[in-house]
């Protein structure tokens, strides 16, 4: 794989080569990836309507709408799936569950407003979608290992 990406990387120095050799070396990454040790997964995500495609389909969504409170039920029916068989097909995907993921994406969009934004921590809390700021607090801390303000101190320190 990373022999492909090599050529495929110095096909830049040749500009006039890619139309001829980068659909080749595109292709082979494709037989690599289904013929190697993860090649059952790669397979899964490709087929049309498969368990990996669906929950792929309800990860854009939840990335979409991270903001806005998450039912189980909601997803697994818009997966087509009963709300068992999705918590496990999504954590399969993941490693964990539809509401760990979410919150991740919260904290980690509340980070980056805070880091790139100079935004406080209460107003940045509910602009990601928490109704308290003191839960956004103890969540932000459990992920991060520092208070909000605290780790974005640090952050610009580093």
């Amino acid at each position: 794989m990373i022999d492909c990406a090599i050529r495929l990387t110095r096909l830049l120095d040749t500009p006039q080569d890619i139309p001829f050799l980068a659909p080749m070396i595109v292709r082979e990454i494709y037989y690599r990836l289904l013929i190697g040790e993860q090649g059952e997964a790669v397979r899964q995500i490709a087929t049309s309507g498969s368990n990996m495609q669906r929950i792929a389909e309800v990860i854009k969504l939840i990335k979409a709408d991270f903001t806005k409170p998450l039912r189980v039920e909601d997803l697994a029916l818009q997966a087509n799936m009963s709300p068992s068989s999705f918590h496990r097909h999504f954590k399969e995907v993941t490693s964990m569950s539809p509401l760990q993921y979410q919150k991740q994406l919260r904290l980690l969009k509340a980070r980056h407003l805070m880091l790139a934004e100079n935004a406080d921590a209460t107003h940045t809390a509910y602009q990601v979608g928490y109704e308290s700021p003191s839960q956004f607090s103890r969540e932000y801390s459990r992920m991060f290992g520092a208070p909000p303000m605290k780790d974005i101190e640090r952050l610009r320190i580093a």
